[in-house]
């Protein structure tokens, strides 16, 4: 293995109040003065290094502005498109000098910045306390692979989340990342957002609200890492570091994030609770539907009331009556969709177990009813 290399640590400027001062000099004034003037030195170097990186981004804003104009361009075929094609290639020409000189400062300032000593000041910033995991271009991944990656990691560590997501002291977690890094990732986020909607489904409210804490922290840890561009496994336990120290801003901000992530769980719940209620009606609704497709419960509140009377009570005789009121055509559309919907059963047997009629297709009930009301006139 090969050793660290500790030459570093020769490159550091020494402290305000490490040299001795003649002793009619008034010493902490001095390391004041000291101190105030690297700082302000420190301040007009970050400064500068900010206005060439400013310069650097606008020059390349306005090479690409002139190259998609000169794209633009090629394509006319107009006389004053070839014109303004000349002029507009010299501007890209004088852009790309400019680019070039830009880059040589910024890279000089690079350099520059790499040989100046630390000192107590940038010592003690998070920067140099973070730890460094190299970190991949970023690719855009599909969907597909996005879904698969999901799938196979939650498949290698789905105890690890979830004993990650029940711990509830800032120590514990801390130390429980320490020892699972490859947790520190967008996978265990996703699966504890899903955890939370599902404990929130089966009313394991407080249950929820813990392991929502801990999705909050994830997310926490991930945004740090975007936004200091780095592999969140290397600055997590800055997050701690900076969420034990009690920033009030810090922790109310974390605060807020969580209760706002609740009232979004609580509401996927609700969506899923009254999705899942339709589509056990909608499976009831089919298991009762007749043999022509319909709902009996639909056709019955759709019958005229004198006919719901008469399959409330069960009344053949009743019913008979009731359709040779009716218009004839009205009582035939009536009846086949009571048989549609198995309110009327044609052929039903009867109490010898025997089938009344010899075929399965024969004519809506609405004739069988007007036949035994024609016979029942004769008699």
């Amino acid at each position: 293995m090969s050793r660290i290399d500790y030459s570093v640590w020769d490159h550091i400027e020494v402290s305000d109040d490490e040299d001795d001062t003649h002793p009619n000099i008034d010493t902490p004034s001095l390391f004041r003065w000291r101190h105030q003037a690297r700082v302000e030195r420190m301040e007009e170097f970050q400064k500068k290094g900010e206005e060439l990186n400013k310069g650097l981004s606008e020059c390349r804003r306005k090479l690409a502005d002139t190259q998609k104009k000169i794209k633009e361009l090629t394509i006319s075929t107009s006389e004053d498109a070839k014109a303004e094609l000349s002029k507009v290639q010299a501007e890209e020409k004088k852009l790309k000098k400019e680019e070039r000189d830009w880059e040589r400062k910024v890279g000089d300032y690079q350099r520059e910045e790499k040989k100046m000593p630390w000192n107590v000041d940038t010592l003690s910033k998070d920067g140099f306390s973070k730890s460094i995991v190299n970190v991949k271009p970023e690719t855009e991944e599909t969907e597909e692979e996005k879904e698969q990656k999901h799938k196979t990691f939650v498949e290698k560590y789905e105890k690890e989340i979830k004993h990650f997501g029940m711990l509830r002291r800032w120590d514990d977690s801390q130390k429980y990342l320490s020892d699972h890094p490859h947790l520190v990732c967008e996978e265990t986020a996703n699966y504890l957002v899903i955890m939370c909607i599902d404990l929130e489904v089966e009313e394991k409210h407080a249950l929820m609200e813990q392991v929502a804490h801990q999705t909050i922290v994830m997310q926490f840890i991930l945004e740090l890492a975007k936004s200091l561009k780095v592999d969140p496994r290397g600055c997590f336990r800055q997050f701690f570091a900076k969420i034990k120290t009690a920033d009030q801003q810090y922790q109310e901000a974390f605060n807020d994030e969580l209760e706002s992530f609740k009232e979004r769980v609580r509401g996927r719940a609700k969506i899923r609770i009254e999705k899942a209620m339709k589509e056990y009606e909608e499976e009831e609704r089919q298991k009762r539907l007749g043999p022509g497709g319909l709902d009996p419960v639909d056709v019955y509140e759709s019958l005229p009331p004198e006919m719901q009377k008469c399959f409330d009570e069960k009344d053949i005789q009743m019913l008979q009556e009731v359709i040779s009121k009716m218009d004839p055509t009205e009582a035939k559309a009536h009846m086949k969709r009571c048989i549609d919907s198995g309110l009327w059963v044609p052929n039903a047997k009867g109490d010898d177990g025997e089938e009344k009629g010899d075929e399965k297709d024969d004519e809506p009930t609405y004739e069988e009813i007007q036949h035994e009301k024609e016979e029942a006139k004769k008699e």
